[in-house]
């Protein structure tokens, strides 16, 4: 059984639990590193890195999967795309949603800002 935690609030429908969702456009899939960058907060703690993998992006978010837990509502900048010849676009965003798996940890990111056409652009989807 898979342990999925979320900020979303649930609603009750027939036939079970869903998430309420909040779409801010159309998910791109993409296979691109993603650089999660904390400030290390108000408690004087070091800033924290993680690395792993982008799955889709939209203006609104993306989801990762990373090797390292992540706490529901952490903040982080957010890197997309280090890894090709297109520079890479970062936004701060924070934590929404975590479903911890076997090697580490699926989690759903809100940027704080959707991305702006022409101030950056989304990934190219890969593959």
């Amino acid at each position: 059984m898979k342990n999925r935690r979320s900020l979303t609030p649930s609603t009750a429908v027939p036939g079970g639990e869903v998430h309420a969702t909040r779409r801010a456009g159309a998910r791109h899939e993409v296979s691109v590193r993603v650089t999660l960058t904390s400030n290390g907060g108000a408690a004087g703690k070091p800033a924290q890195v993680l690395e792993g993998w982008a799955l889709n992006v939209s203006r609104g978010g993306v989801r990762v999967i990373l090797e390292e837990k992540v706490e529901l509502g952490s903040e982080f900048e957010v890197e997309l795309g280090e890894d090709g010849p297109e520079p890479a676009t970062s936004q701060p965003g924070r934590i929404v949603w975590v479903q911890e798996e076997p090697d580490g940890v699926v989690a759903g990111i809100a940027f704080h800002n959707a991305f702006v056409s022409g101030d950056h652009e989304m990934p190219p989807a890969t593959g």
